[in-house]
């Protein structure tokens, strides 16, 4: 299936006691999940604003589109919900910058609530991030997640990238796609996890056991560590478990991004999630 045939999905299950099918929202005093409140998230490229045309839950305040990016959305019957403003490819580089591939679409638009963590699902996986401040990184790491089906990204208010701009481009839709948990201390979150069931397994190259040959269970946390610096020493001890991908070859670390998806596949592999 091709990144346009995609259908967003705007709803999950919810934690202990919560409705079957009902949506996360945003408890009294949560934080919106991508931006401050003064400010736009900026999305652009194709697949990352189509899908934010396709969420409901995104609120759209302004849509630059060039002649040919605004009869492509035509064609492919996308509902644009606001009016747009018909531009040439020169004025949104002039926005973003030489280096950004927008494909002639960008928007402005408001923030995603963040879920709390007590209502996630208590069934699946979830990926924790320990301070990885890539945005390239985290982008395809949410894209990653959208394509196992993870509930849910956990990551903290500081030292991680807004969900903005390049994020946005790199994740190509899975913002609309995965809920965003923002927290303030990653060893607190991690507790709760522990606390509502959730195996929580840190991911690391020195990890005593092999992801592989663990038993794993649902609900399922994997906790990825920074670039370079791997996780803390507090994530490592709050986890449940410590775990190593093992590989054939002479390099025995890979890229976070990267360890995200074998992680993923692993994990689903296990726990039966393939297929479903």
């Amino acid at each position: 299936m091709s990144d346009r045939d995609r259908k967003p999905r705007f709803q999950r299950g919810g934690g202990k006691g919560a409705d079957k099918g009902r949506p996360f929202g945003r408890r009294p005093g949560g934080r919106d999940r991508e931006s401050s409140p003064d400010g736009p998230v900026i999305l652009y490229g194709w697949h990352t604003v189509a899908a934010a045309l396709a969420n409901p839950q995104r609120r759209i305040r302004k849509l630059l589109l060039t002649e040919n990016a605004a009869r492509r959305l035509a064609d492919d019957k996308i509902e644009l919900r606001v009016t747009p403003e018909i531009v040439r490819p020169g004025l949104i580089d002039a926005r973003l910058g030489p280096d950004a591939v927008h494909q002639g679409l960008l928007a402005e638009a408001e923030p995603l609530d963040s879920p709390d963590i007590a209502d996630l699902p208590q069934q699946g996986i979830v990926l924790v991030l320990d301070q990885i401040t890539d945005p390239h990184n985290v982008g395809a790491i949410l894209r990653s997640a959208a394509a196992f089906a993870v509930k849910a990204v956990v990551t903290t208010a500081r030292h991680s990238p807004e969900a903005t701009g390049v994020l946005a481009k790199s994740a190509s839709g899975a913002l609309e796609l995965v809920p965003m948990v923002t927290v303030p201390n990653l060893a607190r979150a991690l507790n709760e996890l522990n606390d509502q069931g959730f195996m929580t397994v840190g991911l690391d190259s020195e990890g005593s056991a092999d992801l592989g040959a663990m038993t794993l269970v649902q609900p399922l946390a994997l906790v990825l560590g920074a670039e370079g610096k791997g996780l803390r020493q507090l994530t490592r001890e709050t986890c449940s478990a410590v775990a190593r991908l093992d590989m054939p070859g002479e390099i025995k670390s890979l890229n976070v991004s990267n360890a995200a998806v074998l992680a993923l596949y692993i994990g689903s592999v296990r726990l039966g999630l393939m297929g479903r």
